[in-house]
């Protein structure tokens, strides 16, 4: 595909991993690095949309002719997706937690004598990417990831299924050359009509042109 076949089309990416504050000190995060997502957002431009990139906490350059909003937590990376609507287009390429303390300490925990752990009372977050597509102003495509360790393809459909998505990205973390902090990646793409698409090996940013090219050939509801 050539040209800018997204044109005229707005599309939101979340991207990186969410920090889930347990007091002013520590927290509770992920590995993700951000790589696939600022990919995604600087690919997205390049084939001519408007993008507006929803970051987590990581230390990249922000893509040329990227909106970047910055964010920390999955409750900041909520609220900052929902306020970017309307879109034509959700790719929700961060790894957001699915849990956070239920309260942060006002200082830091100490250690005292006697403790031999310490537990913490965790909470689920709010599910962006089923909550958006169960929205009154569903994008036309919403667009998963699914990172997994293992049973890649029954996860990722399950979770393509459960939150009621358009296509689901997923790939396996845990090996060399794929996933978390790697510049290589390798995306086997489901959508909901049953289809599977092969992406990669390759270069994250290769990996996201071949991505943004199957979205943009995806029909979009009327």
């Amino acid at each position: 595909m050539s040209g800018r076949p997204l044109a005229g089309q707005r599309v939101i990416v979340s991207a990186g991993p969410t920090f889930e504050d347990i007091d002013p000190v520590r927290f509770i995060g992920n590995r993700s690095s951000g790589k696939m997502g600022f990919a995604v957002a600087a690919a997205a431009v390049e084939l001519g949309a408007q993008v507006v990139l929803v970051a987590g906490p990581v230390s990249l350059p922000t893509p040329a002719g990227v909106q970047r909003i910055d964010v920390r937590s999955a409750a900041q990376m909520h609220a900052a997706v929902f306020a970017a609507l309307p879109a034509d287009v959700y790719i929700g390429a961060a790894a957001v937690a699915d849990f956070t303390p239920r309260a942060v300490a006002g200082s830091k925990i100490k250690k005292r004598p006697g403790d031999d752990g310490l537990v913490l009372d965790l909470v689920r977050t709010r599910d962006i990417l089923a909550e958006l597509a169960a929205d009154a102003r569903r994008p036309a495509l919403v667009v998963g990831f699914a990172a997994e360790t293992d049973d890649v393809a029954r996860y990722a459909r399950g979770k393509l299924a459960a939150k009621r998505l358009d296509l689901i990205a997923a790939n396996r973390v845990g090996v060399a050359g794929s996933g978390f902090e790697s510049d290589d990646n390798a995306l086997t793409v489901f959508d909901r009509d049953g289809g599977e698409h092969a992406l990669g090996p390759a270069p994250k940013a290769q990996l996201a042109h071949e991505l943004l090219e199957l979205i943009a050939r995806r029909p979009r509801a009327a």
